[in-house]
């Protein structure tokens, strides 16, 4: 165990392992999207929504869900070190989210969204304004 995994925040653990689940789930996304009809095509399932709209933009959605992929799996590898580009990652892709969810909203494409913006907000201040969270990326030592 390292000393960053002893005094790691629960928060920021968390946090890792959801942008682990993130770059999962769009790998899974951009995998099925460049085999169609494959035995993944049934987790589209889950959100027949997504699959149209993503179908809508074609092979650009493979490397849509490609860079979301590589994105969230650096975010999560960079708050698990407590490195300051991992924490400025995450707080980038986790702002983008939020206009995401604001503009489904206000456009009416998906006013489900709507559920995700009080949690996203909450998330950026909670990682903006906890002194625990902080002090655990102001770190010189860790890359």
């Amino acid at each position: 165990m390292t000393t960053a995994s002893k005094v790691r925040p629960v928060a920021v653990t968390t946090l890792s392992v959801f942008f682990w689940g993130g770059a999962l789930i769009s790998s899974t996304s951009a995998i099925s999207l460049l085999f169609p009809g494959s035995f993944l095509e049934r987790l589209w399932r889950l959100n027949p929504r997504a699959r149209e709209g993503l179908a809508e933009i074609g092979a650009w959605a493979i490397l849509l869900m490609g860079a979301v992929s590589v994105a969230c799996a650096m975010a999560a590898a960079g708050l698990w070190r407590g490195s300051r580009w991992g924490y400025w990652l995450a707080l980038t892709l986790l702002a983008i989210n939020l206009i995401g969810d604001i503009a489904n909203v206000l456009l009416g494409m998906e006013p489900r969204a709507a559920v995700g913006i009080p949690i996203v907000i909450a998330i950026l201040v909670f990682l903006l304004v906890s002194r625990r969270v902080r002090d655990f990326f102001s770190k010189t030592a860790r890359a």
